[in-house]
């Protein structure tokens, strides 16, 4: 027998029990994911120990992720209304630095790591949302297009986050590096210009491969992964790419195959990217200052539920509807990890705060799902916007 059986048999059971025991409270399965990471890892029972490998594969997860909800994007229609978040984004984005800033004032802090924990703290994450999004069967209502225009935009956001965080940490990049960026994205424009006209599409091959499962898997893996590829190339986001193959293929005629030879895919490498984050939380540190990270956690949830409902607000939506799409966003995201990883290498952050930042990251993640279920009680999904901003 294989030694690693065991463990692979241990953690599959770990994650099935505690996915049961949530759904049993109406919890997201990344909840599940992220107690499952703390359990089984080196501060549980080590049973998962190689925290390197799967942080590896949960990369790929999150990719998978990007290309599906490109897939459920409709471009014509988010660029219709692209005001929203837009300016949604770029006011967060401001106002969590604005306030970082009065915190970093009274304690003295670089204008370098003001700016980053800003960043970090702007950020929500799509997977935890697009999640509950998904289960409340909400994506097509007036908060959901609203919350994910603005995940999208944050998404997009981070290559030029990940360059700002780069130079204020003295890593600039080069004349060339910064041309390849700018090619690159004239190409991914122009490509999101082509499909903002809503011509269907087909695929290359797209006939040859129809009822031909095993193909259509390597097929849609050419299509995702190659994408991501070539804007990482570029020095673009692999998650860029994703997004955009997502969105090709959602406007090609092949679109429903592409999603079904691929999702089993997506669960399992998305599951091993939240194992990982839960693999990071480090038990002794977060008794040891557990006071200051349960504070500083209140803080993120509540200013980013504050933020986002007022922003929704002044945008034109409902009371009622902006504190549930606040409450929404409230959670700090997958990708703010890349962007604390960055500041630790290019020490804009010591160790102490980054492990405290993963672990106010990782928490608002397992907190934010009841969070978001208080504030639903409140929506009022039915009722469009009070009013819409000109196009």
């Amino acid at each position: 027998m294989d030694p690693i059986m065991p463990y692979l048999v241990g953690s599959v059971a770990g994650i099935l029990l505690l996915g049961l025991v949530l759904r049993a409270l109406k919890q997201p399965h990344v909840v599940a994911y992220l107690l499952a990471g703390i359990a089984l890892g080196p501060d549980g029972i080590g049973l998962m120990t190689d925290q390197v490998t799967i942080a590896r594969f949960g990369e790929v997860g999150v990719i998978l992720l990007l290309f599906f909800v490109g897939m459920e994007i409709s471009l014509p229609e988010l660029l219709a209304k692209w005001k929203v978040p837009v300016i949604g984004t770029l006011l967060q984005i401001a106002v969590s630095v604005g306030c970082v800033a009065g915190l970093g004032a009274y304690q003295g802090w670089p204008w370098g790591r003001v700016v980053l924990i800003g960043f970090v703290i702007s950020l929500s994450s799509t997977a935890v949302v697009i999640k509950l999004l998904q289960a409340r069967a909400e994506i097509d209502h007036p908060v959901g297009r609203d919350v994910i225009g603005i995940l999208l935009m944050q998404d997009l956001a981070i290559v030029p986050m990940l360059i700002a965080i780069g130079m204020l940490g003295g890593v600039s990049p080069g004349g060339g590096t910064v041309a390849l960026q700018l090619l690159g994205g004239v190409v991914v424009v122009g490509v999101l210009a082509f499909l903002a006209k809503g011509s269907e599409l087909s695929l290359p091959l797209g006939k040859w491969l129809k009822g031909d499962t095993e193909l259509q898997v390597f097929a849609g893996g050419f299509v995702c992964f190659g994408f991501a590829l070539l804007t990482g190339l570029v020095g673009l986001s692999a998650a860029l790419g994703a997004f955009v193959a997502g969105i090709v293929v959602g406007a090609a005629k092949e679109g429903e195959w592409v999603h079904e030879s691929l999702f089993p895919f997506h669960v399992l490498l998305l599951a091993l990217f939240f194992v990982s984050v839960g693999m990071l939380i480090r038990l002794e540190f977060l008794w040891n200052n557990g006071g200051m990270i349960l504070v500083l956690l209140a803080a993120a949830v509540l200013t980013n539920t504050l933020v986002n409902m007022l922003i929704l607000r002044v945008l034109g939506r409902t009371w009622r509807n902006s504190l549930y799409g606040g409450a929404t966003l409230s959670q700090i995201g997958e990708f703010s990890f890349v962007l604390a990883a960055v500041g630790k290498q290019t020490d804009l952050i010591e160790d102490f705060g980054y492990q405290v930042t993963i672990a106010v990251i990782a928490l608002s993640m397992l907190v934010s799902p009841a969070w978001i279920a208080i504030a639903g009680r409140f929506r009022d999904l039915g009722t469009q916007p009070t009013k819409e901003l000109p196009a």
